[in-house]
């Protein structure tokens, strides 16, 4: 067992862990520099990482910007290799989405793009690079963008946390930069073997008996699907994917957090004065391990508060209609153990031995990799139901560009919106959206290496 296992052990063992305060940005730049840094990523007796960052950050700095104002940002692009940022959640205008190859050109070494875009809807969402996406955002090209109501919920501290895991190699410290393997493309994705928050994998924030918090979670993994717990803490889910829910829900067992997905919690803290709560995490090892920490130091309050009022609801987000709704019928397969006998990519049929040998291992609707035609045609305000079937042997979290959708659920109810929802294995489930936002708008799963290597399409609303 080497050191870098054992110092991981230790931690969530119980050792003691340096204290770490949320970083403020009260004067966020206008610009966002992707460049090379090197941070402290692995534990203290391992060199610094090497990572791609914004502006030497990992994540990059947190941007904060009031519902209805506009986000202007000048990407300067200091790395090597082409980028551009992607403004994930955000119901954007169609040139400013950020997609190298259908919304813009990638930005050269040493060129810029501004960026320039209102913002209608509050909540918690996220920017990312989307130009060879896999390797970019798992070198640490990511980072939290919050849209504040005009109104801010009846909390003490407002928390942001990046959930995000790193494959490291433990005889040096630095990232495997093996991106293209195959196994992972192929299986569930690269899955990291150093799990952390805001860049930190033993990240504590103190807080006191009674307190209320609102806590804002992100998946920003490649492929890692977080199963979380609440400990010492009496929590509520407030809004999913950045969209609020008509009332909250209380948190009473495990929250699943796909890759790319966000939820708000406010929770309250129950732990004694000298007690740790925490976010645990479901581990690889079938056990639950400590992801956020938060020692209780003093007291707050000894009375308890009622459950948290709504968020306010954000515009245009009304039920569609689905009487006359088109429907689409969109079909997952390959992957290892999969069913994939042969589709279409750059052209003209493969089959699935001819696929892999050119790093592709998934289908959408019969299509590897992004096509020149559009999955689907659609006119401006269309009503949607999606049917997705998942014929393969892993899970795979769906994002659609642009729009929210919500889940048709069994009986026909629909769920709260969202823009990114897990398929699993071997079933299906059914969305609905009204195409509501003009332009070309990505369809992918992010689990980024199954992106990669090819479940990616696009749709066109006229």
């Amino acid at each position: 067992m080497d050191r870098f296992t054992l110092s991981r052990r230790a931690f969530f063992a119980g050792s003691a862990a340096a204290l770490c305060t949320r970083p403020t940005w009260a004067d966020t730049p206008n610009t966002l520099t992707a460049r090379k840094a090197s941070v402290q990523l692995a534990p203290e007796d391992y060199p610094q990482t090497e990572v791609w960052s914004y502006d030497g950050t990992l994540p990059g700095q947190t941007i904060r910007v009031p519902q209805g104002g506009r986000l202007t940002r000048r990407l300067v692009n200091n790395l090597d290799v082409p980028t551009s940022v992607h403004w994930h959640g955000i119901r954007i205008d169609n040139a400013m989405d950020g997609v190298a190859g259908l919304t813009q050109d990638a930005v050269p070494p040493g060129e810029s793009f501004d960026y320039d875009f209102s913002l209608p809807d509050a909540g918690t969402y996220w920017y990312h690079a989307h130009t060879n996406s896999m390797e970019q955002v798992a070198r640490g090209l990511a980072g939290a963008l919050i849209v504040e109501e005009p109104d801010a919920p009846d909390v003490d501290r407002d928390e942001v946390l990046m959930l995000d895991d790193w494959l490291i190699n433990p005889e040096d410290g630095q990232f495997y930069d093996d991106f293209d393997q195959p196994m992972s493309l192929s299986h569930g994705g690269r899955m990291g073997n150093l799990n952390g928050t805001n860049g930190q994998y033993q990240l504590e924030l103190p807080a006191r008996k009674g307190e209320r918090l609102r806590l804002r979670l992100i998946n920003a993994a490649n492929a890692r699907i977080f199963a979380l717990r609440l400990q010492g803490l009496t929590g509520w889910t407030m809004a999913l994917d950045g969209m609020p829910l008509e009332a909250p829900e209380p948190v009473m067992g495990e929250i699943i957090l796909a890759p790319a997905q966000r939820v708000d919690l406010i929770v309250d803290v129950t732990a004694e004065e000298g007690e740790t709560a925490a976010i645990l995490r479901f581990d690889d090892d079938d056990q639950w391990r400590g992801q956020v920490a938060f020692p209780v130091t003093g007291t707050h309050s000894r009375t308890a508060r009622g459950i948290p009022a709504p968020l306010p609801p954000n515009p245009n987000t009304d039920l569609p209609d689905l009487t006359e709704a088109r429907r689409l019928d969109m079909v997952m397969e390959g992957g290892a153990m999969g069913r994939l006998e042969t589709a279409s990519y750059q052209g003209r049929d493969m089959g699935f031995r001819e696929l892999m040998m050119q790093g592709q291992f998934w289908s959408l609707a019969g299509q590897v990799g992004m096509p020149d035609a559009p999955f689907a045609d659609l006119d401006r305000g269309e009503v949607v139901r999606m049917r997705i079937e998942n014929n393969t042997v892993f899970a795979h979290a769906m994002h659609l560009h642009g729009m929210h959708f919500r889940e048709v659920r069994a009986g026909g109810d629909l769920g709260p919106l969202r823009d990114t929802i897990l398929s699993i294995p071997n079933e299906s489930l059914e969305i609905a959206f009204a195409a509501d936002n003009p332009g070309k708008w990505l369809f992918h799963c992010h689990m980024l290496g199954h992106a990669k290597s090819g479940m990616t399409t696009w749709i066109n609303v006229a």
